[in-house]
Order: structure tokens, then sequence, then C-alpha cells
């Protein structure tokens, strides 16, 4: 591509700043810090559960580094109670008779622990129907409980990671319009995957297990499903977070193997045994929710009171560090930030970051900040601040790179995206999608009429072994997809700011 130092023109006479372009790939391209903010995200932190001490750190360094490059106002703001946190300090769990073998298990979040080195029998349970369960009234005390689940363990014939084909972009470009019935997504789809998995399990039951158990002294409840298998394994949930939530009984999750090793042993009428000990601590003393937000103020007398955001959420589940969801996201974006700073842009309008907490657990630190700041539902009239909107830009789908942006049925927007996009043809970002795509916080924005998009990215593995799993770690990160993403997200940005207008906004 020719480098030019003009404004040109594409796509209906859309402005496209090519020199600036060229200044912010060059930075992103050769001269990121994007997979050292990643690691501080992910390795030198931990986990990042939502109000647990690892969010606590993320968020610090996360405003240390914003002030680190020149913002001043970056901070970490309340947005309401969340509840308790919630740490892991100790896991350890193996099979001790017949014979001896080592089990990885993670328990699921805000669960209690053994209290201690607990051995203990094996009870398998039958979770058909209510007569069922109440067969083992009595006789759960000082028991690890195995539901009689039946997990088949599938073969993997394709490969883990994929990226979009030139026929699927194509596919989604052609998507029609469907007039506020929007095209879901894969992001979407896998949501509602998640929870049909959950649903086809016999969850009224289950719930009515555990609470028999808590009250008869069983040590642990034990959980799998069909996606964990070859050593990855999906945990997430586990039970309520609240101030007066009593604490949820002990579910460990194993892998689909493991899980089937020892209900075929304990089903041929063979005695297991197991050794648990689990160590879990909660936190009380602040139960806020905190969201990270920093600016850089705009300079246009008429239109910096007008705001461009980019934003991710930071938080993350437990059993990895929260690599591909969504350490990559938010370290993009703060990557974004200091392409900004390095280039010592001076946006017309203000640019704002948000980094979000709890979007685990239904966008929730992202949809506070949306309605104390801009209103716009039929209880939260609209601020003044709704109208100075000009939109939202947002990364969570993995390590892939971007190849597009989702319209979430805003088709005034079309021919600025396919403009904005039109000079990253090269690497790989070609396709606008009249189609919607749901799941994660740009919701929040459009949910109330603000623009609010979230780009189409590769998939790679994040369905396959990161999404929510012990697999979700720095390593399944991909360092030049996270370059283009933050040229690509930069970019974006820059030309929001700069538009002599604010985006246009669904009909």
């Amino acid at each position: 591509m020719p480098l030019l130092a003009c404004m040109i023109t594409l796509s209906a006479q859309e402005k496209v700043d090519q020199q600036m372009i060229n200044k912010i790939r060059e930075e992103a391209l050769n001269k990121s810090k994007v997979m050292d903010i990643a690691l501080h995200l992910t390795d030198l932190n931990g986990n990042r559960l939502a109000n647990s001490p690892g969010y606590k750190r993320a968020a610090t360094y996360a405003v240390d580094f914003l002030s680190s490059i020149g913002i001043d106002n970056a901070h970490q703001e309340a947005w309401g109670e969340f509840g308790k946190g919630w740490e892991l300090e100790k896991a350890y769990f193996a099979m001790t008779a017949p014979y001896y073998k080592p089990i990885l298990a993670y328990p699921k979040t805000w669960t209690a622990g053994t209290k201690g080195l607990k051995s203990a029998d094996i009870l398998v349970v039958d979770l058909k129907d209510s007569i069922s369960l109440e067969a083992y009234k009595g006789k759960l005390k000082g028991k690890v409980l195995l539901p009689d689940m039946s997990y088949q363990y599938a073969h993997s014939f394709k490969a883990d990671a994929v990226r979009y084909t030139d026929e699927d972009l194509q596919k989604m470009a052609n998507a029609p319009a469907t007039g506020g019935r929007q095209q879901r997504d894969t992001a979407q789809m896998r949501r509602m995957r998640e929870q049909m998995q959950r649903m086809m399990a016999p969850q009224r039951f289950l719930t009515l297990l555990k609470n028999m158990a808590k009250d008869e002294g069983a040590i642990a409840v034990l959980s799998s499903s069909t996606r964990n298998h070859d050593g990855t394994i999906f945990a997430q949930g586990g039970g309520t977070y609240k101030a007066t939530d009593p604490d949820n009984f002990l579910d460990l999750v194993l892998g689909v193997e493991d899980y089937n090793t020892l209900l075929r042993i304990s089903k041929s009428g063979t005695a297991v045994k197991v050794d648990a000990d689990v160590k879990t601590k909660f936190y009380k003393d602040d139960l806020n929710g905190y969201n990270v937000i920093a600016e850089i103020p705009g300079t246009d007398p008429a239109l910096k009171d007008e705001v461009v955001m980019i934003g991710a959420h930071l938080d993350s589940w437990q059993t990895g560090t929260g690599a591909t969801d969504n350490a990559s996201g938010s370290s993009v974006m703060l990557e974004v930030m200091r392409i900004l700073k390095a280039l010592n842009i001076q946006p017309k309008r203000t640019i704002r970051i948000g980094l979000w907490s709890a979007e685990e657990q239904g966008l929730l630190g992202s949809r506070a900040y949306v309605a104390k700041t801009f209103g716009g539902n039929a209880t939260n009239p609209k601020t003044p601040a709704h109208d100075k909107f000009s939109s939202y830009f947002n990364i969570d789908n993995g390590t892939g790179k971007v190849r597009g942006i989702y319209l979430q049925g805003n088709e005034a927007c079309k021919d600025i995206f396919t403009a904005w996009l039109e000079p990253f043809k090269d690497l790989g970002a070609t396709t606008v999608t009249i189609s919607n795509t749901g799941g994660t916080d740009h919701q929040s924005f459009d949910g109330v009429g603000l623009p609010g998009f979230q780009f189409i990215q590769d998939e790679i593995e994040y369905d396959t072994r990161t999404h929510h799993s012990n697999m979700d770690v720095y390593d399944h990160l991909i360092e030049n997809d996270l370059k283009q993403i933050a040229a690509v997200v930069c970019s974006f940005a820059y030309h929001a700011a700069q538009r002599s207008e604010k985006l246009p906004r669904k009909k």
C-alpha cells in the first residue's frame, strides 16, 4: 500500500487519514508493548475473578500503566455492590483405592473448601428423578458424590484452531438486514450451547443433592461435561456470591476421562476411595465492584465534550489466567491508549477507555457504568452525556485478529466502517456485516440506543480449548494477531474522534 500524506476518500466520501494510519501501523506493528501488558495481566497476576485479589491487582496495574504513559485521570471507579470476592488457595484430589491415581480437578467459583485433607468413599448417585434422590437421604455424610451421568468421550477429528475462510466472511458480509431480529454469530451461539449443556443435566435434582449433601456433611460433589477432555477443563459458575449468601457446597470439575474412570470402577462393584484437600477464601471487606476508567481529553472547543469509547472486560474465570478471555482484549485497549499517547495525538473528541469488571456474571460492570453515565432505558432517563456519545468499540472474542466488524443492525455505519477497514485489507480485516453478536459489553451500550460495536475476530481455539478453561493462559495468545487488533482499533478510535459528526445511530 503506498504511503499517502494527504486525506483520501473511500466509500461514500468517508474521509480516511492515511498518513495517521501509517503512523499507527508503525507503532502498533513494530513498536508494540501488547505482549508485555498481557504478561502482567496473566502470568504475573494470576486469574482475575470479579472482586478477587487477582482482579484488584490487575486493575491496579492497569491504572498504573495508564498513568505511566501520561494519562492523569486513570482511576478505579466503583459501580455499585457486587458481592464477595473468592480465591482458591489449594486444590488436591486423587483416587487412593483401588489404586493411586492423581486427578486434575478445579473447584467451581465461590464454593467452600474441605477444611483440611479428607479421605472419603465415592458414592454414585442416581439423579433421574426425585424418588431416586430420596433414597440417598441419611447416607451422604463423609462421602464424595459422583452423579451417575453418561458423558461419552468424543475424539477430535477437526483442528482445534481455525480462522475464518473467505467464504465464511463473504456469508457474513452478505447477511440480510433483519429488521430488529439480528443475526447471531458464533459468540452468541457459544453462550447458547453452554446454556443448553447446563439444561441437559438434571439441574434441579443436582441442586437438591447439593443441599442434602451440605446438610448431612458430605465432602464434595464431582462434575464434568463432554467438553472436558484431553487435559482441558472448562469450569465456571458454582453458586451465588452476594454478601448474605451462604457458602456454596464444594463442586469439583474433572476431565471426562477421569470422571468416567471413577464411575466405571464404582459401577463395577469395586469400592473407590479418594483424597481431597481444597482450601478457598472469601473476601467481604469491600463488596463494591470496580471498573478502570481513563481518557485522553478532546481538544476541539465544539467537540471535546463528545466521547468515543474503547473497552474490554478485565475480569476472568479462575481455572486459567484468562489470557484469551479477556486479557487479550484488555491488553489491546491499554496498548491503543499507549499508541495514541506515543503519537501525541490530540483528538477532537475525548477518547475514553473502560475496562469492565464482572462481565462474566452478566455484563455487570459495563451495564452499571452505562446506566449511571448515560441512562437511556424505560426506568432511567437519558443524561446529557447520552446525546454527546459517539461510539463504543469492544474486543472480547479471544486472541484472533480482526477480520471486520458487526454493525449490530446499524446500517448507517456500513459505508463508514468499510472505508475505515480499507487500509487494513492487507492485514486481513475486510468484512462489514449487518449482523449482531452477543454476550459481551458492547451490548450494554447498544441496549440503550448508543452505537456499540464488537469486531469480528478469528475463532482460533476459543471454543475448543481456551474459553473459560484451564488452557486459557499466555501461551495461547498470538502476538501478531494482537498487534493487528491494536492497529485496527486505534485507527477506528482515532477516526471516530476526528469525524465532523458523531457516528450515526440506529433508526
